[in-house]
Protein backbone atom coordinates (compact mmCIF):
# COMPACT_ATOMS: atom_id res chain seq x y z
CA UNK A 1 0.00 0.00 0.00
CA UNK A 2 1.20 3.34 -1.28
CA UNK A 3 0.06 6.45 1.42
CA UNK A 4 0.67 9.88 -0.10
CA UNK A 5 0.77 13.01 2.06
CA UNK A 6 0.14 16.85 1.17
CA UNK A 7 1.65 19.57 1.86
CA UNK A 8 -0.48 20.25 4.98
CA UNK A 9 -0.92 16.85 6.52
CA UNK A 10 -4.27 15.68 8.15
CA UNK A 11 -3.96 14.16 11.98
CA UNK A 12 -4.34 10.88 10.47
CA UNK A 13 -1.75 10.90 8.02
CA UNK A 14 0.95 13.17 10.29
CA UNK A 15 0.06 10.22 12.83
CA UNK A 16 1.20 7.52 10.49
CA UNK A 17 4.10 9.34 9.43
CA UNK A 18 5.37 9.48 13.15
CA UNK A 19 4.98 5.61 12.66
CA UNK A 20 6.02 4.57 9.72
CA UNK A 21 9.40 5.67 9.84
CA UNK A 22 10.81 6.71 12.86
CA UNK A 23 8.17 4.55 14.95
CA UNK A 24 9.91 1.47 13.88
CA UNK A 25 13.42 1.94 15.44
CA UNK A 26 11.68 3.80 18.29
CA UNK A 27 10.11 0.90 19.22
CA UNK A 28 13.44 -1.29 18.45
CA UNK A 29 14.78 0.96 20.96
CA UNK A 30 11.95 0.91 23.46
CA UNK A 31 11.81 -3.18 23.77
CA UNK A 32 16.04 -3.00 23.73
CA UNK A 33 14.98 -1.47 26.99
CA UNK A 34 13.52 -4.30 27.97
CA UNK A 35 16.61 -6.76 27.79
CA UNK A 36 17.67 -9.53 30.25
CA UNK A 37 19.98 -6.50 31.71
CA UNK A 38 21.78 -9.37 33.86
CA UNK A 39 25.68 -8.47 34.71
CA UNK A 40 27.37 -12.54 35.23
CA UNK A 41 29.66 -10.52 36.65
CA UNK A 42 31.54 -7.22 37.60
CA UNK A 43 31.84 -5.57 34.07
CA UNK A 44 35.34 -3.95 32.98
CA UNK A 45 33.39 -2.04 30.19
CA UNK A 46 29.96 -0.50 30.36
CA UNK A 47 29.83 0.17 26.11
CA UNK A 48 31.45 -0.58 22.87
CA UNK A 49 32.85 1.38 20.18
CA UNK A 50 34.22 -1.30 17.65
CA UNK A 51 35.64 -0.12 14.18
CA UNK A 52 35.10 -2.26 11.59
CA UNK A 53 38.22 -1.97 8.60
CA UNK A 54 36.15 -3.96 6.13
CA UNK A 55 38.18 -6.10 3.84
CA UNK A 56 40.71 -7.20 5.62
CA UNK A 57 43.88 -4.96 6.31
CA UNK A 58 47.45 -6.02 6.12
CA UNK A 59 48.91 -6.68 9.78
CA UNK A 60 52.44 -6.65 7.84
CA UNK A 61 51.58 -2.86 6.83
CA UNK A 62 50.25 -2.20 10.22
CA UNK A 63 50.86 -3.41 13.23
CA UNK A 64 53.35 -6.35 12.63
CA UNK A 65 56.45 -6.03 11.24
CA UNK A 66 58.20 -8.93 9.25
CA UNK A 67 61.96 -8.09 8.52
CA UNK A 68 62.30 -11.55 6.89
CA UNK A 69 60.15 -10.75 4.05
CA UNK A 70 62.33 -7.65 3.43
CA UNK A 71 65.17 -10.40 2.70
CA UNK A 72 62.58 -12.57 0.88
CA UNK A 73 61.22 -9.63 -1.47
CA UNK A 74 60.00 -10.81 -4.82
CA UNK A 75 61.71 -14.08 -4.70
CA UNK A 76 59.10 -16.33 -6.42
CA UNK A 77 58.16 -20.11 -4.99
CA UNK A 78 55.05 -22.39 -5.68
CA UNK A 79 52.04 -23.41 -3.64
CA UNK A 80 49.75 -26.15 -4.58
CA UNK A 81 46.22 -26.88 -2.72
CA UNK A 82 46.77 -24.82 0.41
CA UNK A 83 43.92 -22.87 1.46
CA UNK A 84 45.64 -19.95 3.27
CA UNK A 85 44.05 -17.51 0.24
CA UNK A 86 40.84 -18.02 -2.09
CA UNK A 87 44.05 -17.05 -4.49
CA UNK A 88 47.03 -18.71 -3.59
CA UNK A 89 47.86 -21.54 -6.07
CA UNK A 90 50.25 -21.39 -8.01
CA UNK A 91 53.59 -19.19 -8.74
CA UNK A 92 53.74 -17.38 -6.14
CA UNK A 93 55.95 -13.77 -5.07
CA UNK A 94 56.76 -12.66 -1.47
CA UNK A 95 56.21 -8.93 -0.83
CA UNK A 96 57.61 -6.90 1.69
CA UNK A 97 56.02 -4.09 3.37
CA UNK A 98 56.55 -0.48 1.79
CA UNK A 99 56.27 1.32 4.76
CA UNK A 100 58.65 1.22 7.32
CA UNK A 101 57.94 0.69 11.05
CA UNK A 102 59.24 2.05 14.27
CA UNK A 103 58.77 1.32 18.29
CA UNK A 104 56.40 3.81 19.94
CA UNK A 105 55.31 5.30 23.17
CA UNK A 106 57.07 3.55 26.28
CA UNK A 107 55.84 0.31 25.38
CA UNK A 108 57.30 0.48 22.51
CA UNK A 109 54.77 -0.94 19.94
CA UNK A 110 55.57 -1.91 16.19
CA UNK A 111 53.73 0.39 14.40
CA UNK A 112 54.17 1.59 10.34
CA UNK A 113 55.36 4.55 9.60
CA UNK A 114 52.05 5.85 8.22
CA UNK A 115 50.13 5.97 11.53
CA UNK A 116 51.34 9.77 12.23
CA UNK A 117 48.75 9.96 14.85
CA UNK A 118 48.04 7.09 16.74
CA UNK A 119 51.23 6.13 17.24
CA UNK A 120 51.04 9.20 19.98
CA UNK A 121 48.01 6.49 21.64
CA UNK A 122 49.89 3.19 21.43
CA UNK A 123 50.03 3.55 25.53
CA UNK A 124 46.82 2.78 25.09
CA UNK A 125 46.27 0.10 23.40
CA UNK A 126 46.49 -3.54 23.36
CA UNK A 127 47.45 -5.22 20.42
CA UNK A 128 46.73 -8.73 19.67
CA UNK A 129 48.51 -11.37 16.71
CA UNK A 130 47.12 -14.13 17.72
CA UNK A 131 43.73 -14.48 16.29
CA UNK A 132 42.06 -16.97 13.43
CA UNK A 133 39.01 -17.07 11.49
CA UNK A 134 37.54 -19.90 9.46
CA UNK A 135 36.63 -17.97 5.93
CA UNK A 136 38.99 -16.17 3.14
CA UNK A 137 36.01 -14.79 1.26
CA UNK A 138 34.50 -11.45 2.19
CA UNK A 139 30.84 -11.76 3.05
CA UNK A 140 31.00 -15.24 5.60
CA UNK A 141 34.22 -13.77 7.02
CA UNK A 142 32.11 -10.61 7.64
CA UNK A 143 29.52 -12.77 9.25
CA UNK A 144 31.79 -14.57 11.37
CA UNK A 145 33.09 -11.75 12.73
CA UNK A 146 29.83 -9.90 13.63
CA UNK A 147 27.71 -13.14 14.18
CA UNK A 148 29.75 -15.85 15.29
CA UNK A 149 28.32 -17.27 12.19
CA UNK A 150 29.90 -17.80 8.45
CA UNK A 151 26.23 -18.02 6.59
CA UNK A 152 24.26 -15.48 8.30
CA UNK A 153 21.58 -15.16 9.99
CA UNK A 154 22.25 -15.26 13.23
CA UNK A 155 22.59 -11.69 15.97
CA UNK A 156 25.36 -9.14 15.54
CA UNK A 157 27.48 -9.35 18.66
CA UNK A 158 25.81 -5.18 19.17
CA UNK A 159 22.67 -7.46 19.17
CA UNK A 160 23.82 -9.65 21.82
CA UNK A 161 25.14 -7.60 23.99
CA UNK A 162 21.63 -5.21 23.91
CA UNK A 163 20.00 -8.30 24.83
CA UNK A 164 21.80 -8.92 28.07
CA UNK A 165 22.64 -5.12 28.86
CA UNK A 166 19.52 -3.69 27.55
CA UNK A 167 19.91 0.42 26.73
CA UNK A 168 21.06 3.24 28.88
CA UNK A 169 18.87 5.79 27.24
CA UNK A 170 15.37 4.79 26.35
CA UNK A 171 15.53 8.06 23.41
CA UNK A 172 18.02 6.05 21.55
CA UNK A 173 18.44 2.67 19.91
CA UNK A 174 21.02 0.69 22.26
CA UNK A 175 22.77 -0.69 19.00
CA UNK A 176 23.90 1.99 16.25
CA UNK A 177 25.90 1.12 13.06
CA UNK A 178 27.68 4.25 10.99
CA UNK A 179 28.32 2.03 7.88
CA UNK A 180 29.85 3.55 4.64
CA UNK A 181 27.67 4.44 1.61
CA UNK A 182 27.93 0.78 -0.02
CA UNK A 183 27.04 -1.38 2.55
CA UNK A 184 29.49 -3.89 3.70
CA UNK A 185 29.76 -7.46 2.28
CA UNK A 186 27.02 -9.73 3.64
CA UNK A 187 24.68 -6.59 3.84
CA UNK A 188 22.67 -5.26 7.02
CA UNK A 189 22.82 -9.40 8.03
CA UNK A 190 26.11 -8.06 9.64
CA UNK A 191 24.12 -6.54 11.76
CA UNK A 192 20.62 -8.24 12.14
CA UNK A 193 19.31 -9.54 15.06
CA UNK A 194 19.13 -12.91 13.58
CA UNK A 195 16.40 -14.69 15.93
CA UNK A 196 16.64 -12.70 18.57
CA UNK A 197 13.60 -10.01 18.48
CA UNK A 198 13.35 -7.84 15.96
CA UNK A 199 13.87 -4.42 18.54
CA UNK A 200 17.24 -5.69 18.97
CA UNK A 201 18.63 -5.38 15.58
CA UNK A 202 21.44 -2.62 14.47
CA UNK A 203 19.95 0.63 13.80
CA UNK A 204 22.08 2.14 10.57
CA UNK A 205 22.52 5.83 10.57
CA UNK A 206 22.59 6.54 6.41
CA UNK A 207 26.12 8.62 5.63
CA UNK A 208 24.40 11.25 3.12
CA UNK A 209 21.04 12.96 3.84
CA UNK A 210 18.48 12.39 6.90
CA UNK A 211 20.31 10.04 9.18
CA UNK A 212 17.18 8.45 10.09
CA UNK A 213 14.04 8.54 7.79
CA UNK A 214 11.22 10.87 9.50
CA UNK A 215 13.94 12.21 12.14
CA UNK A 216 11.64 15.77 11.69
CA UNK A 217 7.84 16.36 12.04
CA UNK A 218 6.07 16.32 8.65
CA UNK A 219 5.94 19.85 6.89
CA UNK A 220 3.46 21.92 8.19
CA UNK A 221 3.25 20.22 11.93
CA UNK A 222 4.32 22.00 14.65
CA UNK A 223 5.98 20.40 17.77
CA UNK A 224 3.13 21.71 19.68
CA UNK A 225 0.53 20.47 17.03
CA UNK A 226 2.12 16.87 17.43
CA UNK A 227 1.93 17.08 21.12
CA UNK A 228 -1.72 17.74 20.49
CA UNK A 229 -2.45 15.14 18.32
CA UNK A 230 -0.19 12.91 20.65
CA UNK A 231 -1.95 13.58 23.44
CA UNK A 232 -5.45 12.84 21.71
CA UNK A 233 -4.47 9.85 20.33
CA UNK A 234 -3.40 8.63 23.90
CA UNK A 235 -6.58 9.17 25.34
CA UNK A 236 -8.54 7.68 22.42
CA UNK A 237 -6.28 4.88 22.84
CA UNK A 238 -6.44 4.31 27.06
CA UNK A 239 -10.14 4.46 26.69
CA UNK A 240 -10.10 1.45 24.23
CA UNK A 241 -7.40 -0.27 26.01
CA UNK A 242 -9.77 0.37 29.11
CA UNK A 243 -12.00 -1.94 27.16
CA UNK A 244 -9.45 -4.65 25.87
CA UNK A 245 -7.14 -5.61 28.66
CA UNK A 246 -5.55 -8.23 26.55
CA UNK A 247 -4.25 -6.01 23.59
CA UNK A 248 -0.54 -6.25 24.94
CA UNK A 249 0.10 -4.61 21.66
CA UNK A 250 -1.93 -1.52 21.93
CA UNK A 251 0.05 -0.68 25.10
CA UNK A 252 3.34 -1.32 23.26
CA UNK A 253 2.35 0.80 19.77
CA UNK A 254 1.23 3.43 22.12
CA UNK A 255 4.55 3.77 24.23
CA UNK A 256 6.07 3.85 21.01
CA UNK A 257 4.85 6.84 19.60
CA UNK A 258 5.76 8.68 23.07
CA UNK A 259 9.82 7.27 21.96
CA UNK A 260 9.10 8.50 18.53
CA UNK A 261 8.74 11.81 19.62
CA UNK A 262 11.07 11.96 22.15
CA UNK A 263 13.86 10.55 19.48
CA UNK A 264 12.67 13.74 17.16
CA UNK A 265 13.37 16.37 20.13
CA UNK A 266 16.88 14.40 21.41
CA UNK A 267 18.56 12.48 17.97
CA UNK A 268 18.59 16.00 15.63
CA UNK A 269 21.03 17.56 18.23
CA UNK A 270 23.05 14.76 19.01
CA UNK A 271 23.65 14.36 15.41
CA UNK A 272 24.49 17.91 15.19
CA UNK A 273 28.18 18.40 15.55
CA UNK A 274 27.71 22.49 15.17
CA UNK A 275 28.24 22.38 18.85
CA UNK A 276 30.94 21.04 19.35
CA UNK A 277 34.53 23.54 19.79
CA UNK A 278 36.43 24.21 16.53
CA UNK A 279 39.37 22.36 17.65
CA UNK A 280 37.51 19.07 18.41
CA UNK A 281 36.37 19.25 14.89
CA UNK A 282 39.83 19.99 13.51
CA UNK A 283 41.10 17.00 16.01
CA UNK A 284 39.08 14.29 14.65
CA UNK A 285 39.48 15.74 10.79
CA UNK A 286 35.91 17.02 10.12
CA UNK A 287 36.17 18.50 7.22
CA UNK A 288 38.98 17.49 6.13
CA UNK A 289 39.48 15.92 2.83
CA UNK A 290 41.08 12.70 3.87
CA UNK A 291 39.65 12.31 6.96
CA UNK A 292 35.74 13.96 7.29
CA UNK A 293 33.75 11.07 6.28
CA UNK A 294 35.27 8.91 9.46
CA UNK A 295 36.33 11.73 11.62
CA UNK A 296 32.49 12.00 11.40
CA UNK A 297 32.11 8.35 12.59
CA UNK A 298 34.45 8.77 15.45
CA UNK A 299 32.84 11.61 16.91
CA UNK A 300 29.26 10.99 16.48
CA UNK A 301 30.25 7.34 17.95
CA UNK A 302 31.74 9.53 21.11
CA UNK A 303 28.66 11.75 21.33
CA UNK A 304 26.51 8.18 21.07
CA UNK A 305 28.42 6.44 24.16
CA UNK A 306 28.42 10.16 25.68
CA UNK A 307 24.18 9.82 25.38
CA UNK A 308 23.79 6.11 26.70
CA UNK A 309 23.88 4.03 23.54
CA UNK A 310 25.24 0.43 24.26
CA UNK A 311 27.01 -0.52 21.51
CA UNK A 312 28.56 1.64 17.81
CA UNK A 313 29.82 -0.22 15.05
CA UNK A 314 31.73 2.55 12.69
CA UNK A 315 32.83 1.21 9.21
CA UNK A 316 35.69 1.95 7.34
CA UNK A 317 37.11 0.38 3.70
CA UNK A 318 37.66 -0.66 1.42
CA UNK A 319 40.96 -2.67 2.41
CA UNK A 320 40.87 -5.46 0.13
CA UNK A 321 44.10 -4.51 -1.55
CA UNK A 322 45.27 -7.18 -3.93
CA UNK A 323 47.94 -4.67 -5.56
CA UNK A 324 49.45 -1.67 -5.15
CA UNK A 325 49.40 -1.94 -1.08
CA UNK A 326 51.70 1.18 -0.39
CA UNK A 327 49.01 3.17 -2.61
CA UNK A 328 45.70 1.78 -1.50
CA UNK A 329 46.73 0.87 2.51
CA UNK A 330 48.23 4.42 2.80
CA UNK A 331 45.32 6.43 1.93
CA UNK A 332 43.13 4.30 3.76
CA UNK A 333 45.26 5.11 6.91
CA UNK A 334 45.68 8.36 6.49
CA UNK A 335 41.81 8.58 6.58
CA UNK A 336 41.11 6.63 9.83
CA UNK A 337 44.26 7.78 11.72
CA UNK A 338 43.94 10.64 12.68
CA UNK A 339 39.50 10.06 13.45
CA UNK A 340 41.14 7.23 15.64
CA UNK A 341 43.72 8.73 17.23
CA UNK A 342 41.47 11.54 18.21
CA UNK A 343 38.70 9.11 19.18
CA UNK A 344 40.90 7.59 22.20
CA UNK A 345 42.37 10.94 23.45
CA UNK A 346 38.90 12.07 24.07
CA UNK A 347 37.62 9.31 25.16
CA UNK A 348 40.25 9.27 27.82
CA UNK A 349 40.46 13.10 28.53
CA UNK A 350 36.66 12.94 29.03
CA UNK A 351 37.04 9.85 31.99
CA UNK A 352 34.75 7.57 29.48
CA UNK A 353 38.05 5.31 28.31
CA UNK A 354 38.33 3.32 31.27
CA UNK A 355 34.75 1.96 31.10
CA UNK A 356 34.68 2.08 27.51
CA UNK A 357 35.99 -0.79 24.91
CA UNK A 358 37.17 0.15 21.63
CA UNK A 359 38.06 -2.53 19.40
CA UNK A 360 39.91 -2.22 15.88
CA UNK A 361 39.84 -4.84 13.11
CA UNK A 362 39.10 -6.34 9.80
CA UNK A 363 37.26 -10.08 9.04
CA UNK A 364 40.95 -11.16 8.28
CA UNK A 365 44.13 -10.72 7.57
CA UNK A 366 46.50 -10.95 4.62
CA UNK A 367 49.27 -12.96 2.96
CA UNK A 368 52.80 -12.52 2.90
CA UNK A 369 53.20 -13.10 -0.88
CA UNK A 370 51.24 -11.68 -4.01
CA UNK A 371 50.61 -13.37 -7.19
CA UNK A 372 49.04 -10.40 -9.41
CA UNK A 373 50.87 -8.79 -12.35
CA UNK A 374 53.93 -10.63 -11.64
CA UNK A 375 54.25 -9.56 -8.12
CA UNK A 376 55.83 -5.95 -9.34
CA UNK A 377 52.16 -4.12 -8.33
CA UNK A 378 53.03 -5.09 -4.31
CA UNK A 379 49.52 -6.80 -3.07
CA UNK A 380 48.44 -9.08 -0.67
CA UNK A 381 45.84 -12.02 -1.07
CA UNK A 382 43.49 -12.89 1.86
CA UNK A 383 44.27 -14.59 4.94
CA UNK A 384 42.68 -16.23 7.20
CA UNK A 385 45.21 -17.06 9.34
CA UNK A 386 46.63 -14.22 10.58
CA UNK A 387 45.11 -10.95 11.51
CA UNK A 388 45.57 -7.32 12.82
CA UNK A 389 43.31 -6.41 15.49
CA UNK A 390 43.58 -4.15 18.89
CA UNK A 391 41.78 -3.31 21.62
CA UNK A 392 41.67 -0.12 23.89
CA UNK A 393 40.06 0.72 27.25
CA UNK A 394 37.16 -1.07 29.04
CA UNK A 395 39.44 -3.23 31.43
CA UNK A 396 42.10 -4.51 28.46
CA UNK A 397 45.74 -4.39 28.79
CA UNK A 398 46.82 -0.89 27.73
CA UNK A 399 50.59 -1.05 26.13
CA UNK A 400 50.95 -4.33 25.55
CA UNK A 401 51.35 -6.73 22.52
CA UNK A 402 50.25 -10.17 22.73
CA UNK A 403 50.21 -13.36 20.78
CA UNK A 404 52.50 -13.02 17.57
CA UNK A 405 52.76 -14.26 13.86
CA UNK A 406 55.61 -16.27 12.36
CA UNK A 407 58.70 -14.69 10.28
CA UNK A 408 56.74 -13.53 7.13
CA UNK A 409 53.43 -13.43 9.00
CA UNK A 410 51.70 -16.12 7.19
CA UNK A 411 50.06 -17.40 10.59
CA UNK A 412 49.65 -16.89 14.61
CA UNK A 413 51.78 -19.41 16.36
CA UNK A 414 51.42 -17.54 19.98
CA UNK A 415 48.63 -17.11 21.86
CA UNK A 416 46.50 -18.71 18.93
CA UNK A 417 42.41 -17.90 19.60
CA UNK A 418 39.60 -18.05 17.14
CA UNK A 419 37.76 -15.51 16.25
CA UNK A 420 34.62 -16.87 18.97
CA UNK A 421 37.44 -16.40 21.94
CA UNK A 422 37.38 -12.91 20.75
CA UNK A 423 34.22 -12.98 21.22
CA UNK A 424 33.85 -14.21 24.40
CA UNK A 425 36.15 -11.76 25.79
CA UNK A 426 34.58 -8.86 24.59
CA UNK A 427 31.36 -10.07 26.32
CA UNK A 428 33.31 -10.81 29.45
CA UNK A 429 34.64 -7.10 29.68
CA UNK A 430 31.03 -6.38 29.29
CA UNK A 431 30.53 -8.26 32.45
CA UNK A 432 28.32 -11.22 30.29
CA UNK A 433 29.29 -14.88 30.36
CA UNK A 434 28.74 -16.30 26.50
CA UNK A 435 27.57 -19.71 27.94
CA UNK A 436 24.88 -18.04 30.13
CA UNK A 437 23.67 -15.20 27.32
CA UNK A 438 21.99 -17.90 25.18
CA UNK A 439 18.38 -17.64 23.28
CA UNK A 440 16.18 -20.59 22.94
CA UNK A 441 15.97 -21.00 19.14
CA UNK A 442 14.98 -23.77 16.72
CA UNK A 443 15.18 -26.67 19.25
CA UNK A 444 18.15 -25.24 21.27
CA UNK A 445 19.92 -22.97 23.44
CA UNK A 446 21.97 -20.44 21.02
CA UNK A 447 24.69 -18.03 21.74
CA UNK A 448 27.54 -15.90 20.26
CA UNK A 449 30.10 -18.18 20.12
CA UNK A 450 27.73 -20.65 18.36
CA UNK A 451 28.87 -23.52 20.89
CA UNK A 452 31.56 -22.17 23.57
CA UNK A 453 34.37 -20.26 23.21
CA UNK A 454 36.86 -19.46 26.04
CA UNK A 455 38.03 -15.39 27.27
CA UNK A 456 41.93 -14.36 26.10
CA UNK A 457 42.68 -13.85 29.32
CA UNK A 458 46.18 -12.14 28.36
CA UNK A 459 44.23 -9.74 27.15
CA UNK A 460 42.80 -8.23 30.29
CA UNK A 461 44.25 -6.18 32.49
Amino acid sequence: MSHHFHANPTRREALYGLGAGLGSIAFSSLLQGAGSKTIHHPAKAKRCIFLMMEGGPSHIDTFDPKPELTKRHLQKFNRQGERESAMSSGQRYFVKSPFEFEKAGQSGADISSEWVHLKNQVDDICFYRGAKVDSVNHPTACYQLNTGNRFGGDPGIGSWVTYGLGSENQNLPGFVVLPRTSYPQGGAGNWSNGFLPADFQGTPLRPKGSPILDLNPPTGTSRQRQRQNLDLLAKLNQDHLARHHDRSELSARMASYELSYRMQTEVPELLDLKGEQESTLEEYGVGQKDTDAFGRKCLLARRLVEKGVRFVQAYAGNWDSHDYIARAHGSLIRSVDKPIAALLKDLKQRGMLEDTLVVWCGEFGRTPDNGMRGGLSYGRDHNANAMAMWFAGGGTKAGHTIGATDEIGAEAIDCVHHIRDVHCTILHLLGLDDNKLTYYHAGRHKQLSQFGGEVIRPLIG
